[in-house]
Order: C-alpha cells, then sequence, then structure tokens
C-alpha cells in the first residue's frame, strides 16, 4: 500500500503576506463604511435661496420695458401715412362737358295732314363712361316758329318714367320711338280741349331739345305745307 502524499508545508514569509492583505481589505471595507455614512452620494446639498441682499427688482411703473420702449420710439419715429383718395364707385354722371345733344325731324318738309315725327339724338365724347337719366321725365321737345313757342312736350305730358342709362366712351344713341306733334300750339290749360293749328303753306318750324337738363348744340328745321 502506498503513502498517502504529504501536504507541503507553506513558509512563514507567505503566511505574513497574506495576514498583511487581510488587515488592508479590513481597512478598506471600514473605511467605505464610514464614508458612506458620514456622506451619502444620493444626499442633494440644499441650493441657496436667494437673500434680500440680492439686488432689488425696480418697481414695475419706474421703468419702462425694453419692447415699451421700442414700441415708442417706432411710434415716433414712423411718419403718418397720407390717406389715399377711394376711386369712385362706379361711372360718372354725365356732365354737358360729356354729352352732345341733337335734335332730330324724320322729314325735311310735311305735306299738309302729316305731323312730324320728332326724335333726341346724344352721345358720349368724352374718353370715359358715364351715367345720365334718358327716360321721358328728363326729355323736352320744344318747336318754335320765329320768336314764337308753339309747341313743349312737357305740357300736357302724361306719366313721365325715369331710366337710367350708362354710356360707353364714344357711344352714340337716339330715341327708341319718335315723339308726335299733332301741329297744334300746346297749353297746359289746353291739354284735353281744342286747340289751334299750326299754320302750313311753307311755314318753317325748328325743333330744339333737351335730356337730362342739356340742351341741343343747335335745332332741327322743317316746313309744313
Amino acid at each position: 500500500m502506498t503513502d498517502a502524499p504529504r501536504r507541503r508545508r507553506q513558509s512563514p514569509a507567505v503566511y505574513r503576506r497574506r495576514r498583511l492583505a487581510a488587515g488592508l481589505l479590513a481597512l478598506i471595507v471600514i473605511g467605505l463604511v464610514v464614508w458612506l455614512v458620514a456622506a451619502p452620494p444620493w444626499r442633494v446639498a440644499p441650493t441657496a435661496a436667494p437673500t434680500s441682499a440680492s439686488t432689488p427688482s425696480a418697481p414695475a411703473e419706474s421703468a419702462p420695458s425694453a419692447s415699451a420702449s421700442a414700441r415708442a420710439t417706432a411710434t415716433s419715429v414712423a411718419p403718418t401715412a397720407t390717406p389715399t383718395p377711394s376711386a369712385p364707385a362706379g361711372p360718372l354722371e354725365c356732365t354737358a362737358a360729356m354729352i352732345t345733344v341733337e335734335a332730330l325731324s324724320d322729314k325735311t318738309e310735311y305735306a299738309q295732314g302729316e305731323n312730324p315725327q320728332l326724335s333726341i339724338r346724344l352721345a358720349n365724347t368724352s374718353a370715359t363712361p358715364c351715367t345720365m337719366n334718358v327716360g321721358t321725365s328728363a326729355q323736352s321737345f320744344t318747336v318754335t316758329s320765329g320768336t314764337d313757342v308753339w309747341w313743349r312736350s312737357t305740357d300736357c305730358q302724361s306719366e313721365p318714367s325715369d331710366m337710367e342709362v350708362t354710356l360707353a366712351a364714344g357711344q352714340v344713341v337716339s330715341s327708341s320711338a319718335p315723339l308726335t306733334w299733332d301741329r297744334t300750339r300746346s297749353s297746359v290749360s289746353s291739354c284735353g280741349g281744342e286747340r289751334p293749328y299750326a299754320p302750313g303753306g311753307g311755314a318753317t318750324y325748328h325743333l330744339s331739345v333737351s335730356i337730362g337738363g342739356i340742351p341741343s348744340a343747335g335745332t332741327a328745321s322743317f316746313i309744313l305745307q
């Protein structure tokens, strides 16, 4: 039977090193415990609150803010805007400087018993459109012989009407239907009664018209037989 191997005995120097290492480890553990108790890493140091000795804040009304100052400066420096005149909402009203009016008769000579047919022609001679009332309420026809006024369309006019139209620049328009003169003398007092007839036999008569207060530049002449 073979003898069991004997365990080799350690030298005294090895034992001393082991004891020294164990002592150092114990010191490290003790120092770590003391540090953890004295100053734990999770403890947060309180932040010092500002004291009353800090720079005092000025009262709100003592000094304007930078933005308020900037606004005041901008307001004082900005020039005052000049109001722009608004454009007209639509065409202007026709004036005598824009419109020409002409008196018309369908013939220059009428046989006995033939009644003249009278009309108005007007033109916008301006470069801009304009509006005017061309209804019967704005029209006036006058027939004269020399200085004698024989007939006015307004003496016995019934149911006058208004008609507002826009005339384009350069537009020319005429009466849609002529007005008949019955060759009698008119007056506001004889509209429903007998009226004297104008003499014929080659007598000359003149027609003048106006519309919207704008008179014709001349007259239309015709002869009654």
